[in-house]
């Protein structure tokens, strides 16, 4: 099945917010308690209730006030860190589109995927279980649009054949984030401006010591588990279990007869 995306283009984004509102009524979402901390951007972060949400980027540009709007979310990376570094298989999974959901029973709360995402997206809820964007696999599956796409009024949000999203992305003249990185995201954005305006890595990379914690640590870690376990079993059988020495066991015999 031919890989499918979203396209995010920031420069028809009006920050209405009906995509945070959509993803919020179809997955039946609770709200989150705001309060006013000087921006119209709310809440200020991904909350475990929140799985996308749009950031109000101040700047200034040739004397006049400006607003960049970017829509957060997961961005089902190619080479996903999260998937890398998880421990528990199935907590964590890409489906046969490329989106990348979760399964709350498999999650052990390790939070390892924090650690491993590059664009800091994962959140846990009150039980300690991973929550995020899953991309409406649910809807996908039934042929559907995602819920934000669907309620996004201006075209900023689009889903569909990853490919064809990036052929017709190349037209816009606008700059493209996320073809190439990573193996290329399933979230790309269109931008107006330079991606570190945005607050977008350039060049986003998975941490270092994930690969050393998966590919080096771990399976030494397993393999030093059960070397033992085969020592201890290879001595036992080859050796027998511990006696005691004959002269320790005359020595407090005498010992004993001495006492009395």
């Amino acid at each position: 099945m031919a890989r499918k995306a979203f396209m995010i283009d920031s420069s028809r984004c009006t920050a209405c917010r009906s995509c945070q509102v959509a993803c919020k009524q179809w997955n039946k979402l609770p709200a989150d308690a705001a309060i006013n901390w000087g921006s119209y951007e709310n809440p200020p972060s991904l909350t475990a209730h929140l799985y996308n949400k749009i950031e109000f980027i101040e700047k200034e540009q040739d004397g006049k006030f400006k607003w960049l709007f970017l829509n957060q979310r997961c961005l089902h990376c190619g080479e996903a860190g999260c998937l890398k570094v998880c421990p528990s298989t199935g907590a964590l999974f890409r489906t046969e589109e490329g989106l990348i959901g979760f399964n709350k029973d498999k999650c052990i709360s390790c939070k390892y995927c924090v650690n491993g995402c590059p664009f800091d997206v994962p959140r846990y809820d009150a039980q300690g279980k991973i929550t995020k964007c899953h991309g409406c696999i649910d809807r996908v599956a039934a042929g559907l649009q995602p819920a934000c796409v669907k309620a996004c009024p201006t075209g900023s949000l689009k889903f569909g054949d990853r490919d064809k999203l990036i052929s017709e992305a190349e037209l816009t003249g606008l700059k493209l984030y996320g073809d190439k990185a990573l193996s290329g995201l399933g979230a790309m954005y269109l931008l107006e401006e330079k991606p570190q305006e945005y607050r977008l890595a350039e060049n986003p990379n998975i941490p270092q010591s994930i690969f050393l914690w998966k590919d080096v640590i771990k399976p030494l870690g397993i393999l030093g588990f059960w070397g033992a376990i085969g020592a201890v079993m290879l001595h036992y059988v080859t050796v027998g279990p511990k006696r005691p020495d004959e002269d320790d066991s005359s020595n407090q015999n005498q010992g004993g007869e001495k006492h009395e």
